[in-house]
C-alpha cells in the first residue's frame, strides 16, 4: 500500500555528496517512517464501508498493518 507521497520530493539526493548527504539521507528516512506511521494508523480507523470505497480488503489492511515502519 504505497499510496503516500516518495520522499523525493522533499530532498534531491543527487544534489548531495560527500558528509552532507548522510545527514539529509537520515532525515528523509525518519520523514518517510513518519508517514507510513500515520497512513497505517489513519487506515487501521477506516470502517468496512470506506475500505471497499478504497478498493482495499480487509485482508490487504492486515497485511499493511502488520509491516514494521522501516518498511
Amino acid at each position: 500500500m504505497e499510496r503516500t507521497l516518495s520522499s523525493d520530493l522533499f530532498f534531491d539526493h543527487s544534489q548531495t555528496t560527500g558528509s552532507s548527504a548522510l545527514p539529509l539521507r537520515m532525515l528523509s528516512s525518519v520523514l518517510l517512517w513518519q508517514r507510513r506511521a500515520v497512513s497505517r494508523r489513519q487506515l487501521a480507523r477506516l470502517d468496512a464501508r470506506l475500505l471497499a470505497d478504497a478498493g482495499i480488503s480487509e485482508a490487504q489492511r492486515q497485511a499493511e498493518l502488520s509491516k514494521p515502519f522501516w518498511r
